[in-house]
C-alpha cells in the first residue's frame, strides 16, 4: 500500500533529506512530487519553504476482525423516586452599586472689576477670546498698569499653544486686544501681554543673538541679515546694537518677511553719515 508524507524546508534538497530520515528509507525507495517550490522573496519580503509530497511503499495493515456484542437481556427498571422540590432560597438582596464620585467640576475664571474701564474692557475682551479659542478656562488673567500702559499676564495650563510658535499666536492676541479696546476712543493706551514671563525670555535671547551676529559681522567684516522679525522684535535688535562700535543695523523688506541687517561699518564712517545727516537736516 502506498502512504504520502508532506514536508516543507528552505530547499528541495532539505524536505527530503527530513523526509527520509523520518522514514529511515533511501532515495530509491521513494517517491517524490514537488507541490511548492521555494522562493526567496525580496530582502526576505514574501519568501516561502519547498514543500515535497514524498510516496513510499507501506506494508498492508491487517484487518480487525468485527466483534459481535452479546446482546444481554433488558432487565425490568425500578421506578424512580420522585424528587421532592428544593426548598425556596430567599433571594439575595443585591449590593448596591456604589455611587460613582461627581467629576470635578472645570475651575470657572474669575474676571474682577477694576475698577477701571480700559482693564475690564480688557478683561471682558479677553475671556469670552479665550473661550471660543478652546478649553482655556483655567487660564487665569492678571492686569496691572505699567510704566508703558497697561500690563497683562496669562498664566495656567495650556499656556504653550496661547504663546504659539516663536509668540505668534500670543502676538496675535495683543494685537486684537489693543484693537478692541482703542477702537473709537481719543486717547490710545499702550497695551501689552505676556504668558508667564515669555517676552523678558524672547527678549534676553535675541539680545544674546544680536551681539553673537555683530561679532561676527567684525570678525569677517561683511553684513549679515537676521531671519524674518515682527517690528518689536527688530526694535530690540535695533536697541541692543546701537551703541555698538563698528556696527550699524538697518530694517529691509516688507511684511511679514521684514529682517534686520547687521552691517559692518566703522566707527569714522558712522561719524561722517551722522555729520552728513545732521548738516542736511539743519539746512533743509
Amino acid at each position: 500500500m502506498i502512504k504520502y508524507i508532506e514536508k516543507s524546508a528552505k530547499t528541495q534538497e532539505q524536505a527530503l533529506a527530513l523526509a527520509l530520515e523520518e522514514l529511515g528509507l533511501e532515495r530509491d525507495d521513494v517517491t517524490v512530487e514537488v507541490l511548492e517550490l521555494p522562493r526567496s522573496g525580496f530582502l526576505g519580503i514574501g519568501s516561502s519553504p519547498a514543500v515535497l509530497r514524498i510516496g513510499y511503499e507501506a506494508p498492508d495493515e491487517p484487518e480487525e476482525p468485527v466483534v459481535e456484542a452479546e446482546e444481554k437481556p433488558v432487565e425490568p427498571s425500578e421506578p424512580k423516586a420522585e424528587k421532592k422540590p428544593a426548598p425556596r432560597r430567599e433571594a439575595k438582596k443585591e449590593k448596591a452599586a456604589p455611587k460613582k464620585s461627581a467629576a470635578p467640576e472645570e475651575v470657572k475664571r474669575e474676571i474682577k472689576d477694576y475698577g477701571d474701564e480700559n482693564k475690564n474692557r480688557i478683561a471682558r475682551f479677553l475671556e469670552g477670546l479665550l473661550d471660543r479659542m478652546g478649553n482655556y478656562k483655567n487660564i487665569a488673567i492678571d492686569i496691572e498698569d505699567s510704566p508703558r500702559g497697561i500690563a497683562v499676564t496669562l498664566s495656567g495650563k495650556g499656556i504653550g499653544s496661547i504663546i504659539g510658535h516663536r509668540g505668534e499666536t500670543l502676538d496675535a492676541i495683543q494685537h486684537l486686544t489693543s484693537f478692541v479696546v482703542n477702537n473709537n476712543v481719543e486717547e490710545r493706551v499702550r497695551i501689552t501681554i505676556d504668558a508667564e514671563g515669555y517676552r523678558k525670555k524672547r527678549e534676553q535671547s535675541l539680545i544674546n543673538l544680536a551681539k553673537k551676529m555683530a561679532d561676527k559681522v567684525k570678525k569677517y567684516k561683511r553684513s549679515m541679515t537676521l531671519e524674518p522679525m515682527n517690528s518689536y522684535e527688530r526694535h530690540i535688535i535695533h536697541t541692543a546694537l546701537q551703541d555698538v562700535p563698528d556696527i550699524s543695523t538697518v530694517s529691509t523688506g516688507n511684511e511679514p518677511v521684514r529682517r534686520v541687517v547687521v552691517m559692518y561699518k566703522p566707527s569714522q564712517e558712522r561719524v561722517e553719515e551722522e555729520s552728513d545727516d545732521k548738516n542736511y537736516r539743519e539746512w533743509s
